[in-house]
């Protein structure tokens, strides 16, 4: 089994005609990815053509609106390329179609924006992953996102990060030490996003094929602290952690706009506590992602 995506998922793209999306779009159908649609505004009618796994033409119809591509073709699934000053509303007409999953990588989307989306969506059925995000992956399966396919493998280890860089390299550990992925799961480091740490640790948790998780978290907000606590109180599986900026300096921002150390709140220091003492073993630097896993497995 996998989390939130598999090989039923069918996927729509948002953005679709666009460079990055175009380009990222092709890589998901490549890598074995239901893309059934694509929508970019006034371009409905239109066809997107790319090569699939077996390096057969797969052909994607491009609607107008969400609405349309759903009705047409049964798109359970929205991935966004949409550049950041439509992203928002993007986000809401995939939530309006009632989509399941709604994955939003576009970056630099203004935090205002993200506050009327959170509480247009807040109590929906839909979730939402990102946005400032890489995507999502169950490896065999199906792909959303900007991963690099060829690095996952099929297994029973579990990732969620707010970096993709540091996703990559967890991964790319893992696989390295014969250790698959059920699912890899990119959250993002926007200050206002969709699914946090406890959210997936949720589902990791009740998920029978996943046997351990990889959780990366980075300077600035509480979601650490919060999915410490959840880990203390409720998940059954071992936990491996690492902490992003231990070494950033108070009041300036590293990386992603929600990386940021104000009021004395948020610091590595912090949040490192914090998940030691909800037994999670916190690997030392990021090359020490894979093995702190592996270590935690057989004690």
């Amino acid at each position: 089994m996998a989390i939130l995506v598999d090989k039923n998922t069918k996927v729509l793209v948002q953005g679709i005609t666009g460079s990055a999306g175009s380009f990222h779009a092709k890589q998901c159908i490549a890598y074995g990815t239901q893309i059934v649609a694509g929508v970019t505004p006034n371009r409905g009618g239109e066809q997107f053509e790319a090569a699939g796994p077996d390096g057969k033409k797969v052909v994607v119809p491009v609607f107008d609106t969400v609405a349309d591509a759903v009705k047409q073709t049964g798109a359970n699934t929205s991935c966004i390329f949409v550049p950041p000053l439509g992203a928002a509303d993007s986000i809401l007409e995939a939530f309006d179609a009632e989509l399941a999953l709604v994955v939003c990588i576009t970056e630099g989307i203004p935090v205002m924006d993200m506050l009327r989306v959170r509480r247009v969506i807040e109590g929906r059925k839909g979730r939402l992953i990102g946005p400032n995000c890489p995507g999502i992956i169950t490896p065999g399966a199906c792909k959303i996102g900007i991963m690099p396919g060829h690095i996952h493998r099929i297994g029973k280890y579990g990732v969620v990060s707010k970096s993709g860089t540091l996703t990559y390299e967890a991964v790319g550990q893992l696989t390295a030490l014969g250790m698959g992925q059920s699912t890899c799961v990119g959250i993002g480091g926007d200050p206002v996003a969709g699914m946090d740490f406890v959210d997936v640790l949720k589902l990791f948790n009740d998920d029978p094929d996943t046997e351990g998780v990889i959780m990366i978290g980075e300077i600035g907000g509480n979601a650490e602290e919060r999915g410490a606590e959840y880990i203390a109180k409720h998940m059954k599986k071992p936990v491996a952690g690492f902490i992003a900026g231990t070494t950033a300096p108070p009041g300036k921002r590293m990386g992603h706009a929600g990386a940021i150390i104000s009021g004395g709140k948020g610091t590595a220091k912090d949040k490192i506590a914090a998940l030691e003492a909800a037994g999670v073993r916190v690997a030392p630097t990021p090359s020490d992602m894979g093995t702190t896993l592996r270590s935690l497995l057989e004690n």
